[in-house]
Order: C-alpha cells, then sequence, then structure tokens
C-alpha cells in the first residue's frame, strides 16, 4: 500500500511491488489542474477521475514481473511501477 500526492506530478512517481500480488495505490490530489483530475494505469484498464482533496484508491495485481506506467489524463505527467 503506497500514498502517491497529486501535486504538479506524481510524488513518489516510481514504486517498487511485488508480482502476483494485490496493490493499493492511494492517490491524494492537491494539485486543481485539470490535466491531474484522472490517473490511468492502461496495462490494468483503469481509468480512474481524482477528487481534488481527497485520496483515492486504486487496486490491481500486476500478473508478472515488469514496468507499469500510470499517467494523467493527458499524457503529460507520468509515474512508473516496478513489480518484481
Amino acid at each position: 500500500e503506497v500514498t502517491v500526492v497529486v501535486d504538479g506530478g506524481y510524488e513518489p512517481s516510481r514504486i517498487v511491488v511485488n508480482a502476483g500480488q494485490l496493490v493499493r495505490l492511494n492517490f491524494l490530489r492537491r494539485d486543481p489542474s485539470s490535466c491531474l483530475e484522472e490517473v490511468r494505469l492502461a496495462d490494468f484498464h483503469i481509468a480512474q477521475y481524482l477528487e481534488l482533496n481527497k485520496t483515492t484508491t486504486i487496486e490491481f495485481t500486476p500478473p508478472k514481473a515488469g514496468n507499469y506506467e500510470f499517467a494523467c489524463g493527458m499524457n503529460m505527467f507520468r509515474g512508473a511501477i516496478e513489480a518484481k
């Protein structure tokens, strides 16, 4: 379980997890810009609206080791999830 602060980007922007185990990301959106109001995890078919000044939880299980990206709705801000 990791909390990701959304404020001018993602902090942390790189997250290491275990492949085959449930991952819970808690996105806390502090930035009011429309670009950061959505986060997308394309590999997991997830597109989630993030409410301002609230925490939104996203859960998924990476099936195998590798790198998975997440990005804002406009694909300007990005982060990476490394499954080991």
